[in-house]
């Protein structure tokens, strides 16, 4: 997409090698993506999402963007009042970083990790992880919360033959989601 928007071949990525140390992926990957990222900032984005396969998900974000979600607005299911009730304390506001706080033009990168899956098959993993997003989003979790619940349904997408997993459980996805949460970082603020 940097590409897309500036000159082409600007952003010229680098396959990472095998590292068996998650952590150095996740700083090797921050640093050759971070250029591209905070251009598509820069141009005007809000919220970015940037899918790294076993490494997680970064989440950056810049000037006004509220990570709570206000609920009253939102079509409540069952679903997704079981997942609320699960991930209840695990959110953003347990975090050291303020991001409500109005007038923020600060931009702002989380890592989400991917929690280690027995691959199966890596179709419709995308998929699952974007409706697993959006639909966490429009049931009412926050932003956070909700990039959690899809890196759980994509999980569980990599783990069945299917493309699509034939049946999701509220409290498998919400463990799931809990665990990524808990192990969120906050990598980098300017």
């Amino acid at each position: 997409m940097a590409n897309a928007l500036s000159t082409p071949g600007k952003y010229n990525f680098v396959k990472l090698e095998q590292c068996n140390n998650k952590a150095e992926s996740v700083d090797y990957l921050f640093e050759m993506l971070s250029p591209a990222m905070f251009f598509l900032l820069e141009k005007g984005i809000k919220l970015l999402l940037v899918t790294l396969g076993s490494n997680g998900v970064f989440i950056c974000c810049r000037e006004h963007v509220n990570f709570m979600k206000d609920q009253k607005s939102c079509k409540v299911t069952p679903f997704s009042t079981r997942l609320l009730e699960k991930l209840e304390g695990c959110s953003l506001s347990s975090m050291p970083v303020n991001l409500s706080r109005e007038g923020s033009s600060r931009t702002r990168v989380f890592h989400l990790p991917a929690t280690s899956a027995s691959v199966a098959s890596l179709t419709g993993a995308g998929d699952c992880l974007v409706g697993g997003f959006l639909s966490s989003l429009c049931g009412g979790l926050d932003i956070m919360q909700s990039v959690a619940v899809g890196i759980a349904v994509a999980k569980a997408s990599v783990e069945s033959e299917a493309n699509i997993p034939a049946n999701f459980s509220a409290a498998s996805i919400a463990d799931e989601a809990r665990r990524t949460l808990l192990s969120a970082r906050h990598i980098w603020c300017q």
